[in-house]
């Protein structure tokens, strides 16, 4: 029964990923680390053909998660944010800094260096600055199938896949200013809706676009997953800084990217924007394990 508990708060933890990696402005790999993941994950990835028995399951309860999230979320986090933008910016704000505690306990009683406060303010600002130059997205992909699209395909992949597991970084936020975010999305409820009207043609040719790209984002991953762990190695504090930097960070670059949505703030709404972002903080901080 433990075994089973714990697959099943893996695969919640799955579907929290899956939805920051939909949402452009919200970072995947800073969800992972507000759940006390990220450090297993890469570890897991990294070590994914050597240890697989060792890490099977739990990489098997996130992709499920992942999955649901991405082919079954992907329509109600585009209505929570067309009917709701505020409340659930907020939640997801508070999802990011549900995990600061947990993070800050790794430099807490270690020797502080000029070098940490400084890699501290590089990625502070980074993540500033993708959300105030982002406001340009490039023009909408085409998509038709042929070998230099899904070879183009597999690239954008790689490099979306290079974000997602960058604290701080939206994958999705990147998708968007490449001009591949809406296609891909796109491409996504289409290949639901062909499935569910069991039309064969349009299933193919979604897959004819997903595959390659679903290639990029698995290369992707394991490529970056073994950089940051030799990060994480090395120089653990000065990753942890930047970390923080990232998380900190995160919550005024979604605001920055999300303000123009929120319409007319009325009292009650920003009281229940308050909730949600206390509700996101205690669910993040409980998912954690702290």
């Amino acid at each position: 029964m433990g075994r089973f508990l714990e697959f099943l708060r893996d695969v919640i933890k799955g579907i929290v990923i899956g939805i920051a990696n939909v949402v452009p402005g919200v970072s995947g790999g800073t969800m992972m680390v507000s759940m006390g993941i990220y450090d297993k994950l890469i570890s897991a990835i990294s070590h994914l053909f050597s240890k697989m028995k060792e890490h099977f399951l739990f990489l098997l309860a996130l992709l499920i998660g992942m999955a649901i999230a991405i082919l079954g979320g992907s329509v109600l986090i585009t209505w929570l944010f067309d009917r709701f933008p505020f409340q659930t910016t907020m939640a997801f704000i508070g999802l990011i800094l549900g995990g600061l505690p947990m993070i800050c306990r790794k430099v807490k009683g270690q020797k502080k260096k000029a070098g940490h406060f400084v890699v501290f303010a590089i990625f502070f600002a980074l993540v500033i600055l993708m959300a105030v130059f982002s406001g340009t997205t490039g023009a909408a992909a085409d998509l038709t199938p042929t070998a230099t699209t899904m070879l183009v395909l597999v690239l954008v992949g790689i490099v979306t896949a290079g974000t997602m597991v960058v604290p701080g970084v939206s994958g999705s936020m990147v998708l968007l200013m490449l001009g591949y975010y809406n296609p891909v999305l796109q491409t996504i409820r289409d290949f639901m809706a062909a499935i569910k009207d069991r039309n064969s043609e349009q299933i193919v040719f979604c897959l004819k676009i997903l595959i390659p790209f679903g290639i990029g984002v698995i290369l992707g991953i394991i490529a970056f997953a073994k950089l940051i762990e030799m990060v994480f190695k090395k120089f653990p504090q000065y990753a942890y800084w930047a970390i923080i930097g990232l998380i900190l960070a995160s919550p005024i670059g979604i605001i920055l990217l999300s303000v123009g949505s929120f319409g007319t703030l009325t009292v009650l709404t920003v009281v229940i924007g308050i909730i949600c972002l206390a509700g996101g903080a205690f669910a993040a901080y409980n998912l954690s394990g702290e």
